[in-house]
């Protein structure tokens, strides 16, 4: 199928999979994963009219969307990937919503960085959800006191929070613990599920869904 006709099926299955919960289509929001995919994928999904995408890095990010993103001013592009500190400006040059806040030092200097240029954006705590040492993310328990700590001491606008659950393990189990921290938080919005999971995570919460080869196909090395 072409990219138009997947991003057409996913949808449909968006709304197939939200109506039984009584979610609203509008309030999944569809992030297309362009990572390691070629300008003209890209393009098509534009074509298509989706307007909403999300990238890893921030240095493949600028040379996908640096040109691109001034000839469509309703796109939004998402940061779904670690933000090293002295990316933060380049980061904010492009993207309209961080989804990976995860340690203080980084909280720290992206807040810094905001006020300096009176700015705030939309930012998620990523939440390393199964506790793995290979991924980034704050533990569960920890996250209270991470909170308070982004929106009082570095006046982060913190709307969600993000997670990728362990492999080979049931998703549906992590998506609903981190919707439970959502709630206990006052958090509106989840950043989970992503191609293979992505109709499991919407009857638990979630607001912004990442996909990526489903919409544009295999990725390129």
């Amino acid at each position: 199928m072409s990219i138009k006709e997947n991003l057409t099926h996913i949808q449909t299955q968006i709304t197939k999979t939200a109506a039984p919960w009584n979610r609203a289509e509008q309030d999944i929001h569809l992030l297309a994963v362009s990572k390691r995919q070629p300008q003209s994928k890209i393009q098509s999904a534009l074509d298509a009219g989706h307007r909403q995408f999300a990238e890893n890095r921030v240095q493949e990010a600028a040379e996908h969307w640096a040109n691109l993103k001034p000839h469509y001013p309703e796109l939004k592009l998402h940061l779904i990937g670690a933000l090293q500190t002295n990316k933060i400006k380049d980061a904010l040059a492009l993207f309209d919503v961080i989804h990976t806040v995860d340690r203080e030092k980084l909280a720290r200097k992206l807040g810094a960085e905001l006020r300096a240029q009176n700015r705030s954006i939309p930012c998620f705590i990523q939440v390393n959800i199964g506790e793995e040492d290979q991924k980034s993310g704050i533990a569960p328990n920890d996250l209270p006191a991470f909170l308070e700590f982004c929106q009082r001491d570095c006046t982060l606008d913190i709307q969600g929070l993000m997670c990728i659950p362990p492999e080979n393990e049931p998703a549906a189990l992590y998506f609903a613990l981190l919707q439970k921290m959502a709630k206990t938080h006052n958090l509106p919005n989840l950043s989970m599920g992503m191609s293979a999971d992505f109709e499991k995570a919407i009857p638990l919460g979630a607001t912004h869904i990442r996909v990526g080869t489903r919409i544009f196909g295999q990725r390129g090395s």
